[in-house]
């Protein structure tokens, strides 16, 4: 079976283009999701200023729940996931990130020959001085 349109495939890379803008803007200190196998970032605590993109399988709820936690120790964590908009998991966390900007399109990462077949998202969760608020969704344009 083809990975790229099934759910076996769980490990996408951010597109170096995409990570360079969120950096410039965020000013990253930690990745908690590194290609390292032996790495386990849920079980760790994260930086001040993190940089998140999980396994896309079913436990990207976890890193969700995770992202949260540490948002509400007062950290910053911008995650990049696939807009699942349907999903408990989208509802339970993503909702009560500070920002949620939806890409345009769809991604092309970096170790694959075409585009995602999933549309994409850049979650902001800021800390506890506007953890809480209505988040504010806006569209990221092209990248």
């Amino acid at each position: 079976m083809n990975p790229h349109f099934s759910s076996e495939r769980h490990d996408w890379r951010t597109p170096k283009a995409l990570y360079a803008r969120l950096d410039a803007e965020f000013h990253f200190d930690f990745d908690p999701c590194p290609v390292d196998p032996d790495f386990d970032g849920l079980a760790v605590e994260w930086g001040e200023r993190n940089f998140v993109n999980p396994p896309y399988g079913r436990g990207i709820g976890k890193w969700c729940a995770k992202a949260l936690e540490e948002a509400r120790k007062g950290k910053l964590v911008v995650m990049l996931i696939p807009a699942r908009t349907d999903t408990r998991w989208w509802h339970e966390y993503i909702m009560k990130a500070d920002e949620i900007r939806l890409i345009k399109g769809r991604l092309r990462f970096d170790d694959w020959p075409s585009s995602a077949p999933f549309p994409s998202a850049v979650v902001v969760f800021m800390g506890p001085a506007r953890l809480g608020m209505y988040p504010a969704v806006r569209a990221m344009g092209a990248v």
